[in-house]
């Protein structure tokens, strides 16, 4: 489950980056182009930087941090068997294909001029009268979702995220 989710979302990620950027040409050639008029459209941007374009020009350093996460994450599987939950199995083939689908931009493999150069392809605009959100791209959607997978999961199963939390035997006599 875990290598199929990672590369079924890098795979549409990857091929959605392509097609966009193939029909629509480098940011800025074009306007956006609509889906539901003034809220969700397609427009090309190049994010050089991480979340909402924070830390500009440290591309490389963002690449190393996921090559960093994708082995944690391998390690949290497998060594220490998150594995056998479904929940974390899937949660982190997210993540994963999120992982690598930017992780492919950053490392330059996108093959668009050099001014974007450790920048991620970023096509999704969604805007709600006077604010437009950062476009994003399906990348970010896996990680954002397997994020609140996560999240929804430490609360959901405190015992089994905190190995110090023991349940204590039942003492009751009668």
């Amino acid at each position: 489950m875990f290598s199929g989710l990672t590369l079924f979302g890098l795979g549409s990620d990857l091929w959605t980056k392509e097609v966009v950027f193939s029909w629509r040409g480098l940011p800025g050639q074009l306007p956006p182009h609509w889906i539901i008029e003034n809220y969700v459209g397609i427009e090309t941007a190049v994010n050089l930087g991480a979340l909402f374009g924070l830390g500009q020009g440290f591309g490389l350093l963002f690449g190393a941090v996921s090559i960093i996460a994708a082995i944690g994450i391998v390690l949290w599987l497998f060594a220490f068997n998150a594995c056998r939950s479904h929940w974390l199995t899937f949660a982190l083939g997210l993540i994963t294909g999120g992982i690598f689908g930017n992780l492919y931009d950053r490392l330059g493999f996108h093959g668009l001029q050099d001014q974007y150069s450790g920048g991620v392809r970023d096509w999704i605009l969604l805007r709600y009268g006077p604010y437009t959100w950062p476009n994003f791209n399906i990348a970010d959607s896996l990680l954002v979702v397997g994020a609140i997978m996560l999240a929804i999961y430490s609360f959901s199963n405190p015992e089994e995220t905190n190995p110090s939390v023991q349940k204590s035997p039942d003492r009751s006599t009668t």
